[in-house]
């Protein structure tokens, strides 16, 4: 079943943690692997090479999450051949 995401809901699913916001907006393969390149990024924080990679992965991940609820939010507006406000 289809339903209205709400992209501020999926951005602050993903800064909590990185993937639940693409769970949020039932891509769950790509949850799945973000939970693994975040769990492969903290481990690697240990190795200093981390702190980069994980910052950047991170606001990566809520980027995807928010473009992506909208995204969503388009495609079942424009099924339901309702008019969807400006994507702003």
């Amino acid at each position: 079943m289809e339903f209205k995401r709400t992209p501020l809901v999926a951005a602050l699913l993903s800064f909590l943690f990185a993937g639940l916001g693409q769970f949020y907006n039932q891509q769950n393969l790509k949850g799945t692997i973000f939970v693994l390149v975040n769990l492969i990024n903290l481990f690697l924080m240990w190795f200093v090479v981390g702190l980069f990679t994980f910052f950047i992965f991170w606001i990566y991940n809520i980027y995807d999450a928010y473009k992506m609820a909208k995204r969503a939010n388009m495609k079942l507006a424009r099924q339901s051949g309702k008019v969807e406000p400006s994507p702003n």
